[in-house]
């Protein structure tokens, strides 16, 4: 059987999904791009010769100088001989290039850290420690990444010894910080001294024994821990344990036992600690482990257990896997970018246990804070409060770098490693900030609310392709419970012709504008609605029949549908109408607006008003920002507002001046928890320096801006149009109808795939919070 006759049609439709996106629009994930103007030949000068002599002259007279005039000290390398990867095995190193590029831009995205992937034709464990550390005058860091143990071990151990800069093997340590910090926690949750817990691992691997090391220097005795590897239990009278064959280690937790099999030695264990492969742990032997069993399962992408599985053979255990689809997901990304953050800023020239033990701690600390607004509204839905189901952050909580990297930096100047000790460390984590805002997955916390609580989403462009193709993204991630509203008939015809999966009547509801037997009761409920308005009976009954839009609206209205989605074909207004005229204003709205988000590479702005009101007074600009700041914390950031002019801080005195500065100083009064100032210049929105120079110690705003208010219609649309084009290279969000009674956003006919999902999932997320 050919692999493609293995593989299901989800598995099928992945598989083109994956290649169409590292092919296109750009070849692979990553790229390298300038950071200062070549403009000009003076430009040309200082990049280059002649001025290029300068810094390198300094460097020479003195090396760390290279962290301040290269990017050498936020730059890391991801390397690896492709010996591991992932569930794949030895694929070669050219073919785990997408693994490491993907790697990339976990660290890009989350942590602001630039990435050289380096793909090692190597296997030769003392040539490859040559080559590695022959890069240190390179890279700030080095992620090992992907290297089959016991080589992993030692090649690490070998380069931390000759290099004077972080060396991190991720595989390793990533999951054994956070498997460590769930294990605190659920410690805490059941009552239990890490010093007197019996701990199982099943799997003997570079992540087991980093997890084994990190749990050690946590509180557990190495002798109460009993490993499992594929020959059975580690004891002293295996036949490899008694010739010596044991690498080093294996052979710290080889124990004196009469247990040999995985069911022989999990009986009465607190702990079960998986990094092996699935299925091993079966319920029977749950059910022989001490009261209140913590069982972290982490092999992917189907655990030793499954969570339900456990739960049913003993509803008092903990559990946690590496799967994002179950609560409690050992996921490495909550660590790695954070720890080379810290440890980059400070100048570590490693990674000490120290270091990871504060990440510990940190991360384990975190699941136990007060939830920001920001948080709970990302996540609006779940229940984020710490307990069995809880154990972990959210991988997308914006804390994490906040308290990590600031943890690592301390603990790396308290180890003696770090070069340039942060002796601010208040200023030092309100710089972070910068990066939680500049990530580009602004929209993940939107998409987990999402799936949390799908709620039912009606299109009225439901014949669209860009439709059908959203619909097909929303089903498979489960976002949200589809109804398109368009011709039966058609729908079907060019589902088949885009080769597309979805069914009508059991992944999605349809609704036939032309033959539906709600449309009298949807005229008659237009007319109640619109009869003082013009409105006659037969009219009420042509515009339901012609306008899909309106049928939508009519469908919230009702209950029939929790969101709507409209705004493909025709003009904004039009649409507009109708939901102004159907679902009206939220009790609480005196106005509606609209909203944009355009996500740039290094940060993501919201802007406002880009359709709704031409020109609006002080008092509807202040209530417009109320409300996409309210928005705005819907994707887990704090808002921040500037109201911007062609004035700075009363150096014009112009009417629209005047109408910015009086729209501000309405906003502190009635948002007074949110930042904001104004009115100002757009480059002062974006720089604190800027302002400072104008208005030292005054202005009312810190750091950047992210919700921008312009003057009128004309000027945001504009704004945003621009910035889509120009540096979000097409990625926008929007437009976010404020003020409506209930969720209803209206796209515009160039809106995208992507564009539609993004909607979809804040239009739920919406549904959700109400």
């Amino acid at each position: 059987m050919s692999e493609e006759a293995s593989m299901s049609p989800a598995e099928l439709a992945l598989r083109d999904a994956a290649r169409e996106y590292h092919r296109s629009p750009s070849r692979g994930k990553i790229s390298i791009a300038p950071t200062k103007p070549l403009s000009n030949q003076r430009d040309l000068s200082l990049a280059y010769s002649p001025g290029v002599a300068y810094p390198c002259l300094d460097i020479e007279r003195d090396p760390n100088l290279a962290a301040e005039f290269t990017s050498r000290g936020n730059l890391v390398g991801v390397v690896t001989n492709g010996t591991a990867v992932l569930g794949l095995g030895d694929i070669g190193p050219l073919a785990a290039k997408p693994v490491m590029e993907g790697k990339g831009c976990l660290f890009k995205k989350f942590a602001g850290i630039d990435v050289f992937d380096i793909e090692l034709a190597e296997k030769d464990p003392d040539k490859l420690i040559e080559i590695i550390a022959a890069l240190e005058p390179t890279l700030g860091g080095v992620n090992l990444e992907d290297i089959k143990a016991p080589e992993c071990f030692y090649i690490e151990k070998a380069l931390k010894e000759r290099m004077k800069i972080p060396v991190f093997h991720d595989d390793q340590h990533g999951t054994a910080i956070i498997s460590g910090s769930a294990l605190l926690n659920g410690l805490e949750l059941v009552g239990k001294d890490i010093g007197q817990i019996k701990l199982v691992a099943s799997g003997a691997g570079a992540a087991a024994i980093a997890c084994l090391d990190v749990m050690v220097g946590l509180g557990v005795r190495r002798e109460n821990i009993f490993v499992v590897d594929s020959k059975g239990v580690i004891h002293s009278e295996r036949a490899d344990a008694l010739a010596g064959k044991l690498d080093e280690s294996k052979r710290r937790y080889c124990q004196n036992t009469s247990a040999r099999t995985l069911a022989d030695v999990v009986k009465a264990a607190d702990v079960f600690l998986g990094c092996s492969t699935a299925g091993v742990l079966t319920p029977e032997m749950v059910k022989t482990m001490a009261d209140k069993p913590i069982i972290l399962a982490l092999a992917n992408p189907e655990p030793e257990i499954r969570p339900e599985l456990a739960k049913a053979a003993r509803p008092d255990c903990i559990i946690a896997t590496g799967r994002s689809d179950y609560p409690n997901q050992v996921n490495n990304v909550l660590c790695f970018p954070y720890i080379f953050r810290g440890a980059l800023d400070c100048g570590a020239t490693r990674i000490t246990e120290e270091m990871k033990l504060a990440c510990v701690r940190e991360i384990a600390a975190l699941v136990k804070a007060e939830i920001s607004d920001e948080v709970a509204a990302a996540y609006a839905g779940q229940e984020l409060k710490f307990g069995p189901d809880y154990l972990i952050p959210k991988p997308f909580d914006s804390r994490l770098i906040l308290r990590i990297a600031p943890a690592v930096a301390k603990a790396a100047e308290e180890s003696g490693v770090a070069l340039r000790p942060i002796t601010d460390l208040d200023a030092y984590r309100q710089s972070l900030s910068r990066f939680v805002y500049q990530t580009g997955m602004v929209m993940r916390p939107v998409f987990a609310t999402a799936k949390s609580k799908p709620a039912r989403v009606a299109y009225a462009q439901g014949e669209d392709e860009r439709v059908l193709r959203a619909v097909q993204v929303v089903i498979d991630e489960g976002l949200a419970k589809p109804i398109l509203v368009g011709r039966p008939a058609v729908i079907q015809m060019r589902i088949e012709r885009e080769g597309l999966r979805i069914r009508p009547g059991v992944d999605f509801e349809v609704v036939d504008p032309e033959d539906d037997p709600r449309f009298r009761a949807y005229w008659e409920e237009y007319y109640r609605l619109m009869g003082r308005e013009g409105i006659t009976p037969d009219m009420a009954k042509v515009a339901v029949r012609r306008s899909n839009t309106l049928i939508c609206a009519l469908m919230v209205r009702r209950g029939e549908a929790d969101a709507m989605l409209t705004g493909l074909v025709g003009r904004y207004d039009q649409h507009l109408e109708h939901v102004r005229n159907v679902i009206g204003l939220a009790p609480e709205a005196k106005v509606m607006g609209a909203m944009n988000a355009v996500l740039l590479d290094n940060r993501t702005l919201f802007i406002t008003d880009t359709f709704v009101n031409e020109e609006p007074d002080a008092e509807s600009l202040a209530e417009i920002a109320r409300m996409a700041a309210e928005e705005v914390r819907r994707f887990g950031l704090p808002p921040k507002v500037a109201f911007l002019s062609h004035s700075m801080f009363g150096s014009s005195n112009r009417p629209s001046a005047r109408r910015m500065r009086t729209a501000a100083d309405r906003f502190k009064q009635i948002a007074p928890d949110v930042e904001c100032d104004g009115e100002m210049h757009g480059d002062a929105a974006l720089s604190q320096d800027i302002r400072d120079r104008m208005l030292p110690e005054q202005s009312t705003l810190t750091g950047e801006a992210n919700l921008l208010v312009l003057p009128n219609i004309d000027a945001a649309n504009i704004l945003f149009n621009v910035l889509k084009m120009t540096g979000g290279h097409g990625v926008t969000v929007g437009p976010v109808l404020l003020g409506a009674a209930k969720p209803a956003h209206i796209l515009t006919p160039s809106a995208t795939v992507r564009r539609i999902i993004n909607m979809t999932a804040l239009a739920v997320a919406d549904a959700v919070a109400e």
